[in-house]
Parts: C-alpha cells; sequence; structure tokens
C-alpha cells in the first residue's frame, strides 16, 4: 500500500512521494470550485469558457480523490445566490450538467462512483435536473466514493429549513427545547446521510465561505490555495492532502 501512494503521488522529492498515509486520507472533502471567471478573462475568453473548462477538470480530482480513498467529495458548484449573475451565465451552468453527466457517466459508474445532490431542486430548470436526476439514478447502487453535488444549494437556507422543522416537532409535543441538541440540528440538514467534512478546500485566493455548509464545516480543516479551479491539478490535490495530515485535529480539546 505504501509503495502505491509513492507512484501515486509522483512528487519529485522523497518527502513528498511518502507523505500521503492510507490510515489518515480525510473521509469527506469539500471544494469550494472558484476563479472560473477569472480564469477566463485572464486569458481574453468569456466567463463560460472558464466554467466550460472548470466542468472538465471535475472528473480528474474526483478520479484523483477516490484513487487515495476518500469517501465523499462534496463540490459546490451552485449557490442559491448564483441565481443573481447574468441570465445568460445562469443559462450556461444549467447547461453544464448536460455536457457533463453523458460524457462522464460511464467511467464513474466503471469506478463504483455514486452521484448525489445536495441543494433545492423545485428552481432547477426541468433540462438540467432531468439529466441530473438520470445519473443519480444509474449510479445508485456504487457503493465506492460519493460523488456530491452542492447544486442550489446555500446553507443559511438549509439551517432555516432545519428550524422550521424542529420547531414543528416541538409544536407536536415530540421535542421539547430541554432535549433540543447538535445531533437533532445534524439530522435535520440536507447532509444528515453523510459525515461532517474533514477539509475543506477553496480555489482563487478567496478567504471565505460564501454561505457554504456553515454548521457541517465547524471543524473542518481549512485549506486555500491562489490556483482558480480550472488550473486545480491532481498534485495540488494531492498536496492539500498532504497538508491535512500534518495537522493535529483538537476539536477544541487538547492532544
Amino acid at each position: 500500500m505504501k509503495r502505491f501512494f509513492k507512484k501515486l503521488v509522483g512528487a519529485n522529492n522523497a518527502e513528498e512521494k511518502s507523505d500521503i498515509t492510507a490510515t489518515n486520507v480525510p473521509h469527506h472533502v469539500a471544494v469550494i470550485m472558484d476563479g472560473n471567471g477569472r480564469w477566463a478573462q485572464q486569458r481574453g475568453l468569456p466567463r463560460v469558457a472558464g466554467h466550460h473548462a472548470g466542468m472538465k477538470n471535475v472528473k480528474k480530482i474526483t478520479v484523483a480523490a477516490n484513487d487515495i480513498g476518500v469517501k465523499v467529495l462534496t463540490l459546490y458548484a451552485f449557490s442559491t445566490e448564483n441565481w443573481k449573475r447574468p441570465r445568460d451565465e445562469v443559462d450556461f451552468l444549467m447547461k453544464l450538467p448536460q455536457e457533463f453527466f453523458p460524457l462522464e457517466i460511464e467511467e464513474l459508474i466503471e469506478k463504483n462512483v455514486q452521484i448525489r445532490m445536495t441543494g433545492w431542486k423545485e428552481d432547477i430548470p426541468p433540462h438540467t435536473l432531468r439529466v441530473v436526476e438520470e445519473a443519480i439514478a444509474k449510479t445508485q447502487h456504487n457503493d465506492g466514493l460519493i460523488l456530491n453535488f452542492a447544486f442550489n444549494y446555500g446553507s443559511r437556507r438549509e439551517m432555516l429549513e432545519a428550524m422550521r422543522q424542529l420547531f414543528q416537532e416541538m409544536n407536536e409535543g415530540k421535542l421539547t427545547p430541554k432535549e433540543l441538541s447538535e445531533e437533532h440540528v445534524s439530522k435535520h440538514l440536507l447532509t444528515s446521510d453523510l459525515p461532517d467534512p474533514d477539509l475543506l478546500i477553496r480555489t482563487s485566493g478567496e478567504l471565505r465561505l460564501s454561505n457554504f455548509m456553515l454548521w457541517q464545516l465547524a471543524y473542518s480543516e481549512f485549506w486555500f490555495t491562489q490556483k482558480y479551479w480550472p488550473d486545480f491539478t491532481e498534485e495540488i490535490f494531492y498536496e492539500s492532502i498532504r497538508e491535512y495530515q500534518r495537522r493535529v485535529r483538537r476539536y477544541g480539546g487538547l492532544k
């Protein structure tokens, strides 16, 4: 196994080649895929060209995560605030799943990847939702890496919805305020059947969460890079894993 990880990382010096260990790979990695538009503008291209380039990077990072044993990879693909962008850009983003899934689904199935979506379906155009749901159905029995797209997702809305459900349970006498716990809140989130992320990666140099998994990221390790998402390679992904493995997670206590 150690030899496999040395070969996989493929770094130039011996220290980097031996740094990723199979016993301390983050179970759940979440990624804010940022910088597509700026990547395109730097090249004199329209912003949508950056989104297209970013789409092509999804499979590469998914395969890289799967190869080292990551169990869940959540990608922040479209936020509830992204509807504020220009109409032509939003329309292009809504068409990307129609290109991505037909092109990549067979290889993802071969690699035992399960597709999921975290977000609200009612606002998504039917042509977009159809291909997403088809990909979910085709991979529902796979038990390898979960590729979870946060699509039309916003954490504040998620927490508000959880509060409404909890208040309803209290009104019905199923729960008292004194009984309310963190576990109750977590069970009412869209990610209730997933572990909280161990590692959050954000590309493009921005240092904010942008309404992404605010509850779930409470004790996640954060890792930022200046690279725009289309330039985020497997080697950079592995560097984030090596950095994660160098850290000591204390969860507010001492070790």
